[in-house]
């Protein structure tokens, strides 16, 4: 019997891996296809990333540095304003990369990680958990003590386990054009129904193209038109897509099973980006959930909220400025706009000193 089982090897699996395997437990990671694959996040991330990477992974997955954003009211090409930093905001980063790099962690520290490897069935019972997988060699019952389930917005692990739904889940498109382009500044377009589109520079990678709405049938034909003639006018190589959680459920534990990132809704509101805040609440877990005491699972519930509640309520109220009127949004955006001391993961730095004196400095 493992200690655990892992229910997708992302980030937030990989990161809990590691820690649970650091920490003397036995674990399985499983994951349903290959690592990494198929893409479905961007890979626009703050700087922090690099405190959960290994050693040479700056150097291996860094593709560009970003030093603000310009945010559009308009489509591409219109006026916007800018806010930047005189030092670096983000990283652009080879997100598969990212997971290879993260899995391989966790499978030093000493876990089991097995790609194609496809959870059936989670069975909860009082002294275990039996997890169905579908893989290579067939099908086989698995049993741990726990399972953690960070298998992305539709979770299965999730739904077996008779936990609640996120809030609400949007559906976020990205394509890949050849460009090369080392620009500093990321594109914000204000024009999606409820949240946004993007164009972030790759280097020598390309550019990322990308929006989020609400699911509907006309999601991707909006996309087209970011894309298409009127908007960017490129040739786009690759698309994928996928959802993308927004609001977690009150709860996100069982008797013997926890959810941890995507599959947590533990996501930024305002950007819908979730591997920094899944890989603080996989922290979390490894550090307070003991496979032998379900009750520790308590804990792991306060811990991980009383870190990211107050950051996700503040990523509320900030997406709901997206929806309102273009007029107030101008006017908005131009009182704001200059140089900036916020840290894009964390929306209580609007209250921290750096932000303030960079404000009160352009007043």
């Amino acid at each position: 019997m493992y200690d655990f089982v892992v229910v997708g090897v992302g980030p937030a699996g990989a990161r809990f891996s590691r820690r649970a395997a650091d920490a003397g437990y036995d674990v399985l990671a499983l994951e349903q296809g290959r690592l990494g694959e198929p893409l479905a996040c961007s890979g626009h991330v703050s700087g922090d990333v690099w405190q959960y990477a290994g050693e040479g992974a700056r150097e291996e997955l860094l593709q560009n540095e970003v030093y603000g954003a310009r945010f559009h009211v308009d489509g591409p090409g219109s006026d916007f304003e800018d806010f930047y930093k005189t030092e670096v905001v983000s990283n652009v980063i080879d997100r598969v990369g990212l997971d290879r790099h993260l899995a391989e962690l966790a499978r030093e520290a000493g876990a089991e990680v097995r790609e194609e490897h496809t959870v059936t069935n989670v069975d909860e019972g009082d002294e275990s958990v039996t997890v169905t997988v579908r893989g290579p060699d067939g099908v086989a019952d698995v049993e741990a003590k726990m399972v953690a389930g960070c298998d992305g917005p539709t979770s299965r692990v999730r739904r077996d386990l008779d936990l609640p739904e996120p809030d609400e889940l949007l559906h976020g498109v990205l394509g890949f054009s050849d460009e090369v382009d080392h620009g500093d500044r990321v594109d914000v377009h204000l024009t999606m129904p409820e949240f946004f589109a993007w164009r972030i520079p790759r280097g020598d990678a390309g550019v990322e193209y990308g929006l989020a709405a609400s699911p509907g049938p006309d999601v991707n034909e909006l996309f087209d038109d970011l894309v298409g003639a009127t908007g960017y006018d490129v040739d786009v190589a690759k698309r994928c897509s996928g959802l993308i959680p927004v609001g977690p459920a009150d709860s996100v534990t069982s008797h013997r099973g926890f959810l941890v990132g995507d599959a947590a809704a533990q996501t930024k509101p305002f950007t819908g980006g979730g591997i920094l805040y899944g890989m603080r609440s996989a922290d979390h877990a490894a550090r307070e959930i003991e496979p032998d005491r379900p009750g520790t699972l308590g804990a792991y519930e306060a811990a991980w909220r009383d870190e990211l509640a107050t950051e996700i309520r503040l990523g509320h109220w900030i997406r709901r400025a997206y929806s309102l009127p273009e007029p107030v949004q101008r006017v908005g955006l131009k009182a704001f706009s200059g140089e900036i001391g916020v840290h894009m993961d964390r929306p209580t730095s609007v209250f921290s000193r750096e932000h303030l004196a960079s404000w009160l400095g352009r007043s």
